[in-house]
């Protein structure tokens, strides 16, 4: 996938930025922008924009008389969703796929308990939408029709939290269901029990049941980590 705000330093970043994330430049290892400039065959500004994003990323950092120097994983800023992109488009994908789903068991369970205290009579509408749109296309290899809905569908729970720090990582969940379609680390049709699961969160936000809001949606994390297992072991 292209990086966002296309152009010159664009192109070197769908380069670039998957390279480092994939381990080529371990940490420590120093880029020269006038190597790099030549490499890609771009201005020095050019390069000098496309390394500012990947400072922006924590990915590397610029030091004047050392170059660019690519920084541990440990600092990169993981919830950036071009960062999961592109580590998700690498070796380590199961790895990314798996940590990501971790922490959507961790957080989004108790994002639904509080949707069902707080969702307003239109994000309920919304979610039950979500649902049945889930529910259409889950027959007949509509993943790309599926992915839409289900994207929509979470969002709609982390922003009926009324949480903003849960609201924020829309995002990165939309990253981690994106990924698992376009890597094909999903069934060919999903899982009609997920499916059932879905619709039956949404009923129980709109009937203001937080439990059992909870409970269906720590249901549907524990299936997503049991698919990796199979898909991407």
């Amino acid at each position: 996938m292209s990086t966002p705000g296309r152009g010159l330093h664009g192109h070197v970043l769908d380069t670039l930025g998957p390279e480092i994330t994939a381990g080529e430049y371990p940490p420590g290892s120093v880029l020269r922008t006038d190597e790099l400039a030549q490499r890609f065959d771009v201005s020095r500004s050019v390069m000098r924009e496309a390394v500012r994003v990947l400072e922006s990323m924590y990915l590397v950092e610029s030091r004047r008389r050392v170059g660019v120097t690519v920084r541990p994983k440990s600092e990169w800023n993981v919830y950036d969703p071009q960062v999961i992109r592109w580590r998700l488009a690498g070796a380590d994908r199961p790895g990314q796929l798996r940590s990501l789903t971790v922490l959507r068991s961790a957080i989004e369970p108790v994002a639904a308990g509080l949707a069902a205290r707080h969702a307003t009579s239109e994000q309920c509408a919304a979610l039950t939408e979500c649902a049945l749109g889930m529910v259409a296309h889950s027959r007949g290899h509509k993943l790309e029709g599926y992915l839409l809905h289900d994207v929509a569908f979470h969002r709609v729970i982390l922003d009926s939290s009324g949480n903003e720090m849960f609201a924020r990582l829309g995002d990165v969940v939309a990253e981690v269901l994106t990924g698992r379609t376009q890597h094909d680390v999903m069934f060919e049709d999903p899982d009609p029990a997920a499916v059932t699961l879905h619709v039956q969160v949404a009923e129980a936000v709109r009937a203001g049941d937080a439990t059992r809001a909870e409970e269906l949606t720590r249901e549907i994390t524990v299936g997503a980590l049991q698919e990796l297992d199979i898909l991407a072991p």
